[in-house]
């Protein structure tokens, strides 16, 4: 079997971007082109400045309502976009810097959004923590009872 090939349900990936990630999206939008992931990109369409809360809410609102079973998101530091999606009850967007961070933002905490920081990471540590991202199942168990604390309670 191909390493480079990861099983994926036919479902489509979110992948949003500000200008500081617009480079390192269009390397992971390839990368889903070669795997015939199908994929919805929010933006940003180039690398002239832009604001990330711009293309992080469509992002979350889209993996929210189901158009998108994951996300992936990219910024400079990878912090702002990963704050702004994390604003949508819902939403648990991991910062990732590393191949385990993916797998353990997915596998423990149902991670739904991983946020990359565009400018501290390779292309390929980039597309690694992206397959792994998008091929780690949530184990559940002790981790689902401490997702199931994360949402605020309305007084």
């Amino acid at each position: 079997m191909n390493e480079s090939v990861i099983k994926v349900e036919k479902t489509t990936i979110g992948i949003a971007s500000d200008h500081a990630g617009y480079f390192l999206k269009c390397r992971i939008i390839d990368y889903f082109r070669k795997n015939n992931i199908d994929f919805k990109d929010f933006g940003a369409y180039n690398d002239e400045s832009s604001d990330y809360p711009e293309y992080a809410h469509l992002l979350a609102t889209a993996v929210l309502s189901g158009e998108c079973r994951l996300g992936i998101s990219i910024c400079g530091t990878g912090n702002g976009i990963n704050m702004t999606v994390n604003k949508h009850q819902g939403i648990r967007s991991a910062l990732c810097w590393n191949e385990e961070i993916a797998r353990l933002a997915r596998a423990h905490n149902d991670a739904n959004i991983c946020a990359l920081p565009g400018r501290y990471i390779s292309e390929p540590e980039a597309i690694l923590m992206v397959r792994t991202f998008l091929s780690t199942e949530f184990e559940g168990g002790r981790h689902l009872r401490r997702i199931l604390k994360i949402p605020l309670k309305s007084n």
